[in-house]
């Protein structure tokens, strides 16, 4: 059973920025996947980044490529969203989430282990 702890979220101008991080404990064998997901008012949820673990490969939604960059500390069991360029549109609870599927993507339904989200709030 994966545990996820998300942290880092905020209130933040637009063009600023914002690391997340999210803690991954309780389990035995690691996920392939994790990923960051985000959720505004009235919207599905929806997926922002994700990594292979084993490879270190990612993959971002395009509203956020060149702007959010996902990590990984193995050490630390620690998955991090580094958010720059913020933009009032990004504003939403963004979540963690992780899986043991052979293969995964941006979509929800990919992922069977959810934190319980942080919120980000970008001003304009």
């Amino acid at each position: 059973q994966v545990q996820l702890v998300e942290s880092g979220g905020g209130s933040v101008q637009a063009g600023g920025s914002l690391r997340l991080s999210c803690v991954a404990y309780g389990y035995t064998y690691s996920p392939y996947y994790m990923g960051w997901f985000r959720q505004a008012p009235g919207k599905e949820r929806e997926g922002v980044a994700i990594i292979y673990l084993v490879r270190g490969t990612t993959v971002y939604a395009d509203s956020v490529k060149g702007r959010f960059t996902i990590s990984q500390d193995n050490v630390k069991n620690t998955l991090y969203l580094q958010m720059n360029s913020l933009r009032p549109e990004d504003t939403a609870m963004y979540y963690c989430a992780a899986t043991y599927r052979v293969l995964a993507n941006l979509q929800r339904n990919d992922y069977d282990y959810w934190g319980q989200g942080t919120q980000v709030t970008v001003s304009s």
